[in-house]
């Protein structure tokens, strides 16, 4: 079970890294656009609808990479104070009641949508229309992702009220080594006391 649960990880951590490069093109593409505008007086109509598709990708498909690294923001400010158990339990009500349903609805909906834009070639309007028929397809995609993602944490959110405790995800890049800097605020309150104890 437990390679299981670690391989949907590492997909949905490998769709977000790799889609995560959109941000590289689109940094690419706005400064491009802005040199060709203000210094190449040579503007293009079609560069804010690919600005907006490339973002809209990118925010969609990070759903499951974030839900996959517990990223996702939480507004109860008491959660983090509960014992793992209770966590599992308020997590695994909160997935049957809110999240299964909203998702298996964008999927649904997601894949009517992007088949009916499919159907008609639907294209932006623009004087340069750009084909919208594959980014309405990210819809869909990003929704059974999420859901294969959220059906490996509502099995987490079991393991972990049989158990007791959290069990393991797939490790990634933090932009903060939280470990490091818990362990560098114990040393720091630790020299604190002491110098405290030694000036008494």
């Amino acid at each position: 079970m437990k390679n299981l649960l670690m391989a949907v990880d590492r997909a949905s951590t490998w769709l977000g890294q790799t889609f995560a490069w959109l941000i590289v093109l689109l940094t690419g593409l706005i400064a491009w656009e802005v040199f060709s505008r203000y210094v190449l007086n040579n503007p293009h109509d079609w560069t804010l609808d690919a600005q907006i598709m490339m973002y809209g990708t990118l925010f969609m498909l990070a759903g499951a990479y974030t839900l996959a690294k517990n990223g996702h923001v939480r507004g109860d400010v008491l959660y983090g104070f509960f014992e793992p158990r209770t966590q599992a339990w308020i997590d695994l009500v909160l997935y049957f009641l809110f999240f299964l349903p909203g998702i298996v609805a964008l999927t649904w909906a997601g894949w009517a949508f992007a088949h009916d834009s499919l159907a008609i070639r639907e294209s932006t309007f623009s004087a340069t229309p750009l084909p919208l028929y594959p980014f309405k397809f990210m819809i869909p995609v990003a929704g059974l992702m999420l859901l294969l993602q959220g059906i490996v944490e509502i099995v987490r959110c079991i393991q972990c009220i049989r158990d007791g405790q959290w069990p393991s995800r797939e490790e990634d890049v933090e932009e903060v080594d939280v470990e490091k800097l818990k362990q560098m605020v114990k040393a720091e309150d630790v020299n604190v006391a002491a110098a405290q104890g030694a000036a008494r």
